[in-house]
């Protein structure tokens, strides 16, 4: 194999190394860009949920003393 050879076919597989780093490169990105999104997705459902739960919590807070006088014996010493 003569040097031109050589660096014929070290050119071929270097071209072919950054083809496929090129391919994984992208492949990652658009991963990365997946996960980003389901992040953001799963942020939102966070927020809903600790939203609905200070609310839930705020008209419990509320209703509670109400409904704890409207207990039928409320005041007599329980058994």
């Amino acid at each position: 194999m003569t040097i031109d050879e050589r660096c014929a076919r070290i050119e071929r597989v270097t071209a072919g190394v950054a083809e496929e780093r090129s391919k994984d490169r992208e492949e990652l990105r658009g991963l990365w860009r997946d996960t980003q999104r389901q992040l953001d997705q799963l942020t939102g459902r966070v927020d809903a949920i600790a939203t609905h739960f200070d609310t839930f919590i705020h008209e419990t807070a509320h209703t509670r003393p109400r409904n704890r006088q409207a207990l039928p014996g409320n005041g007599r010493a329980h058994r």
